[in-house]
């Protein structure tokens, strides 16, 4: 599973691929509608999806959401975004019983459901790519 080259930008909805990093902004390709742009510094903050983590109670810092994403695919089919804040919060606990309550907040379960959907759907989650991974760096 790779995720260095996807980001998503602020004011945007949606994923993006990475195409170019300029000085002053970047070209990127919308993954759902396929359009290229550029997309400035100045009116857009970038945040690659490997960046993130998910808070955990925890002294590391949190969850990874590779690492997140992979617990999705071993686990149980997220429910619907539009589920009660109730059901969304229980998936999450089950998935990742130490994420930080108070800092996780229902948007971001929900964004969480939503990029894992609108990435599994395009198969560009798989367990597979992570062995593979491991499997050239030992080599």
């Amino acid at each position: 599973m790779d995720l260095s080259k996807l980001v998503a930008i602020s004011g945007k909805p949606g994923i993006f691929k990475m195409l170019n990093n300029k000085n002053n902004g970047m070209i990127a390709e919308n993954l759902e509608t396929g359009k290229k742009g550029f997309f400035s510094t100045r009116s857009y903050q970038f945040t690659p999806l490997e960046s993130i983590s998910i808070y955990t109670t925890d002294e590391e810092g949190g969850a990874v959401l590779k690492d997140v994403f992979v617990k999705m695919l071993e686990g149980d089919t997220p429910p619907d975004v539009k589920a009660p804040n109730d059901e969304l919060r229980a998936y999450l606990t089950k998935l990742l019983p130490n994420h930080d309550q108070e800092k996780v907040h229902n948007s971001d379960i929900k964004k969480l459901i939503k990029w894992f959907t609108f990435l599994n759907e395009r198969d560009l989650l798989t367990i597979e790519d992570e062995e593979e991974d491991k499997t050239d760096e030992e080599e």
